[in-house]
């Protein structure tokens, strides 16, 4: 824990405070079967970390190589700050019908539902920073979570373009679902690009497990 964290500690609120004793502790080695992933999405306003906003953000667990239906998370944020021309991206319109809350709200929500999974996101470093600076708004720390980037793990299905990827190649989420034969409906919305993400995960896992003896490490080519 950062200096700065233990100083502001006792100013937390409660749920900020049990998340990080979730990883006060040495975490014991788990098979790989026993671990509770998270797949999650987040649809923004635009791309600049600092002045756009978390529009929705959706969520769903996997464990055993299968998705945990009846364990999923899909919230509404209200809109402070509105872009029109990102509208045709996620369908987001400033007056809808969605139950909306705050931006406070659904960071509890959001922190209380992951807890100390291993989070798993396509280009996973937007969402990521997304989040973060969202909890820092809020003058909370950062995301805790160890996170894989299905985007770095399907290189590893691709040898040669995982070894000698000089030039950073970065496959999209259709690119996945194109190769993975994964169904694109619901694409562009934060819950089913959360679904999607995490169809991708358990078939890239599966390539990868030919032995059945994967080991968690083979995962990290993309932790932030």
């Amino acid at each position: 824990m950062r200096f700065w964290e233990k100083k502001n500690k006792k100013n937390y609120p409660d749920f900020w405070k049990e998340y990080l004793h979730l990883f006060g502790k040495k975490s014991k080695k788990l098979p790989l079967a026993a671990i509770r992933f998270v797949a999650f999405d987040t649809e923004t306003t635009g791309f600049d970390y600092e002045e756009d906003r978390i529009l929705s953000i959706g969520a769903i667990a996997i464990r055993n190589d299968c998705i945990i239906v009846s364990d999923q998370l899909e919230m509404y944020l209200r809109q402070e700050v509105f872009n029109k021309d990102t509208v045709k991206i996620h369908g987001i319109r400033k007056n809808t019908d969605f139950d909306k809350i705050t931006e406070r709200e659904a960071l509890e929500f959001f922190i209380n539902y992951i807890g100390n999974a291993i989070l798993v996101a396509h280009h996973a470093e937007f969402d990521r920073k997304m989040i973060n600076k969202a909890l820092q708004r809020h003058g909370l720390g950062v995301l805790k979570n160890k996170i894989v980037d299905t985007g770095i793990l399907f290189k590893k299905t691709k040898h040669r373009v995982y070894l000698y990827d000089k030039q950073n190649i970065h496959y999209t989420l259709d690119e996945l679902c194109n190769d993975l034969k994964i169904s694109k409906s619901d694409r562009h919305t934060a819950s089913g690009d959360a679904f999607i993400t995490a169809m991708a995960f358990i078939k890239i896992v599966i390539k990868l497990d030919k032995d059945k003896k994967i080991k968690i490490s083979r995962l990290f080519g993309g932790i932030f």
